[in-house]
C-alpha cells in the first residue's frame, strides 16, 4: 500500500505513512488514515455520516448483483477498518437481502481504542426500510452483539414493528409516513448516542442521503476492472438540483486500486 495523496516526505519519521510500496500498512495505520473528526472543544461530537462503496472504471458498483467479485483483500481490510472505527452501519433493506448481511463481530486489535472512546464491542447494524419487509430468523437479529436497529417511517405496519421487535430488533421511527427521512435518520441515530456513522448501500440509499445533504464523506474504491453491462452505479435514487461537490481528502494504492476520501467542500 502507498499513499499517492496528500504528497508526505517519505524520510520524515513523523509523517504520515506510505511512502514505501509493498508494505502492508497495520490496522492500526489503516485507522489513523480513515479517523473520523476529532471532538469539538466541548468534547461534544456531531454526526458525521460516511459512505464506502466500491466501483469499476466504467462505473459498476456490483457484479451479478454483488459486491465482492469487484473488491480485493486490501479493500476488505479497509472495510474492515471503517466497521470498527463507526458506532453504527446504515444499510438499506435489499443489501440486507442480497449480501446476506451479519452483525458487525468485534475484533481484538480495536477493543481498547473503542473502550477508550465509549464505544461498544462493535458497530451496531442499522437497517432502513419502510416495509419492514426482513427475515427475522437470521443471525443479523438472532445474534449481534448490540441489538440490530431499524430505521423506519412512522405508517410502517403495526404487525410488521411487532415481528421485528420480537426478534430482538430495536425499531427507530424516522419518517412521517412510511418513508425513511435520512436527516432525521441522522438526527435519531445521534440521540442514540452514534455520531460516527458509516453506510455501506446500497446505491438507493447512498444515492437519498445525498440527495438529502446529509452525506459527509465518501470513501470509494476505484477497482481497476471493467464489466460492461448494466449494473448499478454506487448511487441510484433521486437526482439532486446541482451537482455536489466533494474534495479530495486521501488517496492510497495497492495492485491498481485506488483507495479515495473525499469530504463535502
Amino acid at each position: 500500500m502507498r499513499r499517492l495523496f496528500p504528497v508526505t516526505d517519505v524520510t520524515d519519521e513523523t509523517a504520515a505513512p506510505g511512502g514505501v510500496d509493498g508494505r502492508e500498512w497495520s490496522l492500526a495505520e489503516l485507522a489513523a488514515a480513515y479517523a473520523y473528526p476529532a471532538p469539538g472543544p466541548g468534547g461534544g461530537r456531531e454526526p458525521w455520516l460516511r459512505g464506502n462503496m466500491v466501483s469499476t472504471l466504467d462505473g459498476a458498483a456490483q457484479h451479478e448483483g454483488r459486491s465482492q467479485p469487484i473488491s480485493c483483500p486490501a479493500d476488505m481490510r479497509i472495510f474492515g477498518v471503517l466497521r470498527a472505527l463507526a458506532d453504527v452501519v446504515v444499510v438499506g433493506a435489499e443489501t440486507v437481502r442480497q449480501e446476506g448481511y451479519r452483525p458487525a463481530r468485534a475484533r481484538d486489535g480495536f477493543a481498547a481504542d473503542r473502550e477508550a472512546a465509549g464505544q461498544g464491542p462493535a458497530a451496531a447494524i442499522a437497517v432502513v426500510t419502510a416495509s419492514l419487509d426482513l427475515d427475522f430468523s437470521l443471525p443479523l437479529f438472532t445474534s449481534p452483539l448490540l441489538p440490530t436497529l431499524i430505521l423506519t417511517g412512522a405508517g410502517a405496519a403495526p404487525d410488521r414493528v411487532a415481528a421485528a421487535e420480537k426478534a430482538g430488533a430495536r425499531v427507530v421511527v424516522a419518517g412521517e409516513g412510511a418513508a425513511v427521512d435520512p436527516a432525521r435518520a441522522v438526527r435519531a441515530l445521534a440521540e442514540l448516542g452514534h455520531t460516527r456513522l458509516l453506510t455501506e448501500g446500497g446505491p438507493r440509499l447512498l444515492g437519498q442521503v445525498a440527495a438529502a445533504g446529509v452525506l459527509d464523506e465518501l470513501c470509494l474504491t476505484v477497482a481497476p476492472m471493467l464489466t460492461a453491462g448494466d449494473a448499478q452505479r454506487i448511487a441510484g435514487g433521486p437526482s439532486v438540483t446541482l451537482p455536489l461537490r466533494f474534495a479530495l481528502k486521501s488517496m492510497l494504492e495497492e495492485d491498481g486500486f485506488l483507495f479515495t476520501r473525499y469530504q463535502r467542500a
